[in-house]
């Protein structure tokens, strides 16, 4: 019986269970993948301050987000093709989340669609948009959402073009698979993903297909996908979905102080501090770097998140120390979800639970939501 310590655990898990090109989707960056990996070095250089000799014998790692009191100030992000790491993955992560007491957030580009997770979810979830030149089709996806009773909407600014991977062009990704024969032998040495797949109907992007006038099948939705980024979005876009939307907006992809600030001026009750897992612009900085600016720039006006390399509880204690009030996860629980669907994305929650509550302890702090970057050591 293989022992699940942390995180690492599960991926190693997942890469053996997950067909090629749906693990290599969730473990590559854009082109030399530096952005990627920094991400991770970047958070696991800061070090901590521990402390000994104080009344630590009761913690606490509850915290707000959008004024939800949460056990731990982590998140579930958006991320595309879930249901391919495991049948149903957006309805599975959506319930473990919702066990767990933390939010999910939905993908445009889900395999599931808005209303498959809002029929099996037992708790409102978040809803992620892509801007897309369709604007009618746009307009319709917030509507859904907000028929779903989504609880907040996610718009992801960092995906106006598709940066490539060099991975997903080598595998030829695509969903469901293309039947080729490096595909057919890969697809061979995962027979019980094949079986999960075969039973399920959810195999294609649930929020498009059978949404979109003449997108009927994978070879039309392919080429309608890649017209639909839109290289023309402005912050006046971003206005009028305020506008339509009306309630909570969360606001991702910022890595500049002066986006920040036009992210709060256009009503963001939220920003992600995101360079989108180094998916997109490889050499741009990590997310842990890009933080105390935004931070600064926001100055309170709305709540500053994290994601990109958070991968244990210490790197969530390492966020909030500087400052974030939230985190997100993305490869994580998805590591967790293609090892064992959705038991593994509860234990990845629990594991980061735990690890961020030790932590804390380890530190000498008892709340977190008390903690400050005097944690931390400083260079």
């Amino acid at each position: 019986m293989t022992v699940i310590a942390c995180v690492d655990d599960l991926q190693k898990m997942a890469k053996q269970r997950v067909p090629r090109m749906f693990y290599d989707y969730v473990d590559s960056g854009s082109w030399s993948e530096s952005t990627y990996r920094s991400n991770e070095s970047d958070l696991a250089a800061i070090k901590f301050r521990q402390r000994v000799a104080q009344n630590v014998s009761e913690r606490t790692t509850e915290m707000l987000m959008l004024g939800q009191k949460l056990p731990m100030p982590v998140a579930l992000a958006p991320t595309g093709l879930t249901g391919m790491q495991y049948d149903d993955g957006e309805i599975l992560a959506a319930r473990a989340a919702s066990d767990f007491g933390v939010p999910f957030t939905l993908s445009t580009m889900s395999i599931c669609s808005i209303e498959d997770v809002a029929d099996d979810s037992p708790s409102p979830f978040w809803f992620q948009l892509y801007v897309m030149r369709d604007r009618n089709f746009m307009s319709r996806l917030i509507e859904r959402a907000r028929d779903a009773k989504c609880s907040a909407l996610m718009v992801t600014l960092d995906l106006q073009i598709l940066a490539q991977r060099h991975k997903d062009v080598r595998n030829g990704l695509s969903a469901p698979p293309k039947l080729t024969l490096r595909n057919i032998l890969s697809l061979m040495q995962k027979p019980a993903w094949c079986l999960r797949m075969l039973s399920t109907k959810r195999r294609q992007f649930g929020n498009i297909v059978g949404h979109v006038e003449g997108v009927k099948d994978m070879s039309s939705l392919a080429d309608w996908t890649v017209s639909q980024f839109d290289p023309t979005l402005s912050w006046s876009d971003i206005a009028n979905i305020r506008k339509q939307w009306g309630g909570k907006l969360i606001i991702k992809g910022i890595l500049d102080a002066e986006d920040a600030l036009a992210a709060v001026n256009v009503g963001a009750d939220a920003i992600v501090v995101s360079n989108h897992g180094g998916r997109q612009l490889d050499g741009a900085i990590s997310s842990v770097e890009a933080l105390p600016a935004v931070l600064d720039s926001v100055n309170g006006k709305a709540e500053v998140w994290m994601d990109s390399g958070i991968r244990s509880g210490q790197d969530v204690l390492r966020a909030i120390a500087l400052g974030a009030q939230g985190t997100m996860i993305g490869r994580a629980f998805l590591y967790g979800l293609g090892a064992k669907g959705q038991a593994g994305v509860h234990q990845v929650l629990d594991i980061i639970h735990k690890e961020l509550d030790l932590t804390l302890g380890l530190c000498g702090q008892s709340d977190l939501s008390k903690v400050d970057s005097s944690i931390l050591i400083k260079e």
